[in-house]
């Protein structure tokens, strides 16, 4: 009894240490590898159809986490094979909360990013990790449709995978791909809806809704999240290549 008594203490004291501990910098070619490899699959069109899912996670994720910091009911987040995506929040139709609901998406992948690069650069690749497992975990609960739920459970599977059975190696580079994928996936998505509003107007897209909240020009809403992505994608590569 004694010994069970003192194992289970000693257990939990060894877990803090391995997600809350300070893991060892990868070497400088593995960080410009994941780099190479976040390009590849954000950069050619082909491709980037497919990643681009993982972006919408984070674009909902971030639309549902400020809906609910602000007070808002979150009823549900439905992902689309189109990589579009909608999350649906109750509460008053306009003011601060609404604003900030309105804006987090656009911005949440490279703020996810930036925060991202900020844990690997103090060396916190387990906690990165578990983190994200655990936003997935959470993000699962308010999915609405099948083809959601199969993506998140993929991802959130894949970051499981890697934080339970992967060499210390691997979950580095793994920890890397991610966050440069989400600084550099976190740009161009700005960029589409630029010219998805020079062409059509977009109407229905965030900017528009965020100008008919605050009488802005949807047009300055755009450059705001032109300026989150970009200044996270220089400070967060900055923060990744001082290894």
């Amino acid at each position: 009894m004694d010994s069970a008594a003192s194992t289970a203490p000693a257990s939990l004291a060894s877990l803090w240490d391995e997600v809350f501990g300070v893991q060892p910098d990868p070497d400088l070619w593995v960080v410009i590898a994941t780099l190479v490899a976040a390009l590849a699959v954000t950069v050619p069109p082909g491709l980037w159809r497919v990643s681009r899912n993982a972006i919408t996670i984070a674009h909902e994720g971030g639309h549902g986490l400020v809906a609910l910091l602000t007070g808002r009911t979150l009823t549900g987040i439905r992902l689309h094979s189109d990589t579009s995506g909608l999350t649906v929040s109750r509460g008053k139709p306009d003011g601060l909360g609404m604003i900030l609901t309105a804006a987090a998406g656009y911005t949440a992948p490279p703020l996810l990013g930036l925060g991202g690069a900020a844990l690997l650069a103090a060396g916190r690749i387990t906690l990165l990790l578990w983190l994200a497992t655990a936003l997935l975990l959470a993000m699962l609960v308010m999915i609405r449709n099948a083809y959601g739920v199969l993506t998140v459970v993929l991802t959130g599977g894949t970051f499981l995978l890697v934080s339970w059975l992967a060499g210390a190696q691997v979950q580095a580079a793994f920890a890397y791909a991610v966050v440069w994928f989400l600084l550099a996936g976190g740009v161009r998505p700005a960029f589409e809806l630029q010219a998805k509003r020079r062409r059509s107007g977009a109407g229905d897209s965030d900017a528009d809704q965020l100008s008919r909240l605050t009488n802005v020009p949807a047009g300055l809403w755009l450059f705001l999240f032109h300026a989150v992505s970009l200044c996270s994608l220089i400070g967060g590569g900055r923060w990744l290549l001082e290894v």
